[in-house]
């Protein structure tokens, strides 16, 4: 098994769609890259702590391969907007992408690549050590799927998720 800590904008989105992957064993949304210890939701929303919204996605790379993971993560937010996703706006929403050891940030690299060869644009994924990771609050631990009728979870997450299970098709959990 092997975790990726990852941030797109909001993690409720992150949250969904990795946990719709065949193979990833475990989500877990959180802050990272930031000053404070034990940050809280509230917190973290002011954008005075410097954490971004991220998930941890562990998985078995023999059942999806480690690029599948990071070519989804390109495929579910725009990495081309700074500090921001769509509506949701603050140094919180940030995509970066936080890595563990010398072979993540290889890992890293290279998807920064391949997503600048597909988006029209520069990429502003920032490519960042891993620093201690802070598990979020209970109620935002998959969120999508505890309010599926949720507005910003039919306006914003549901079509990321549709749009990744179409692209990834051959990787969705099976219904």
């Amino acid at each position: 098994m092997e975790t990726f800590v990852l941030a797109g904008g909001c993690f409720w989105c992150l949250d969904a769609v990795y946990r719709s992957l065949d193979g990833v064993s475990d989500v877990v949304s959180g802050y990272t890259g930031g000053r404070m210890a034990n940050p809280s939701y509230e917190a973290v929303c002011t954008g005075m702590t410097g954490h971004a919204e991220a998930v941890a996605v562990t998985f078995d790379p023999d059942v999806i391969p480690r690029d599948v993971i990071l070519d989804v993560f390109f495929t579910l937010h725009d990495p081309r907007q700074l500090n921001r996703q769509g509506h949701d706006v603050g140094t919180q929403y940030r995509s970066a992408m936080y890595y563990a050891n010398d072979e993540q940030r290889e890992l890293f690299e290279s998807a920064i690549e391949r997503a600048a060869d597909i988006w029209d644009g520069r990429i502003v994924t920032e490519l960042t050590p891993l620093g201690e990771f802070y598990r979020a609050e209970e109620y935002h631990q998959d969120f999508f799927a505890k309010n599926p009728n949720q507005g910003y979870c039919l306006a914003v997450a549901l079509p990321k998720v549709n749009k990744v299970r179409k692209s990834y098709a051959q990787y969705v959990k099976a219904a």
